[in-house]
């Protein structure tokens, strides 16, 4: 009778235990999401489906139409990733602004970018988030037409278009 009364036991306190995981994850802004979106053709993977910095209106998943518009001019490509990232390689003509640095360089940005200008944030692909993040702070800051290249620069590169590389790492 003794260890059927300990499994019991812990069956209970293993059971506490979970609900109390459950409780505090979904208590919790820093939670882990149970469900999230994982399918890449469908845009940026993302695990935090009611909370998400991932604005699907604003993506722009045809490549071609990205192509046309960087051959147009009508946009300037803001590239999200960090410096490193960016000097190892980056759209041609693509302007950074790494998105852990956006808040403190943005007053630079805006000084040369007017608030109605095209802007087509990238970053590195659909499992990649920061160029949603940079988008979100564009437009809370003003910019009006702000779109996101899901496909990123691992795209473009691997397609053949326009790249710049710098061997100098900007400080």
């Amino acid at each position: 009778m003794f260890i059927k009364d300990i499994i019991k036991e812990l069956a209970i306190l293993l059971g506490l235990a979970v609900v109390t995981a459950f409780a505090v994850n979904a208590l919790s802004p820093k939670g882990i999401a149970l469900f999230g979106e994982w399918d890449t053709a469908r845009g940026v993977i993302t695990a935090r489906p009611k909370d998400d910095v991932v604005a699907r209106e604003l993506e722009m998943g045809d490549f071609e139409a990205v192509k046309e518009i960087y051959d147009s001019g009508a946009a300037v490509f803001v590239d999200a990733r960090s410096d490193e990232d960016y000097s190892r390689g980056h759209i041609a003509g693509a302007v950074s602004l790494p998105v852990s640095q956006a808040e403190a360089l943005m007053d630079n940005f805006k000084m040369d970018y007017p608030a109605y200008q095209m802007i087509i944030t990238y970053c590195s692909g659909r499992e990649c988030e920061d160029s949603h993040i940079l988008a979100q702070l564009l437009l809370d800051v003003g910019y009006t037409d702000v779109r996101v290249f899901v496909d990123g620069y691992p795209c473009w590169e691997k397609e053949g278009y326009p790249v710049e590389k710098s061997n100098a790492v900007p400080q």
